[in-house]
């Protein structure tokens, strides 16, 4: 089990996205409690790929694989890694990150929709 990290950036997408499906919960009629908005779904979906990284970085589910766009934050040799939180979505949504600083440590660096 991983310890997880959050840059300002990660941490603040999160916790919009969190927000965003309280709020839509809260709308949501009383007679539709089955039937998730489309942001209820996308925070479901990028809690569990949170969740899966902190138990097993190398989950096939998360089709985790190195990114070299963006530079590690705490080491430019180490290696940043991108996680699938949708697939087969149009925008969909992916999770940055990095083992670190400290050893059974994962760094999220980032969550964004796939251009």
């Amino acid at each position: 089990m991983f310890a997880l990290r959050w840059t300002d950036e990660a941490a603040s997408e999160y916790a919009r996205l969190k927000d965003r499906a309280k709020a839509a919960l809260e709308r949501r009629p009383a007679k539709r409690l089955c039937s998730a908005t489309r942001d209820e779904g996308l925070f479901k979906q990028v809690h569990k790929c949170v969740s899966l990284l902190a138990e097993n970085p190398r989950h096939p589910g998360l089709q985790t694989h190195e990114f070299r766009s963006i530079e590690h934050p705490f080491d430019p040799s180490e290696k940043v890694f991108e996680a699938y939180a949708q697939n087969r979505t149009p925008g969909a949504y992916r999770v940055f990150w990095c083992y670190g600083p400290a050893k059974a440590e994962i760094t999220i660096i980032a969550i964004t929709p796939h251009p």
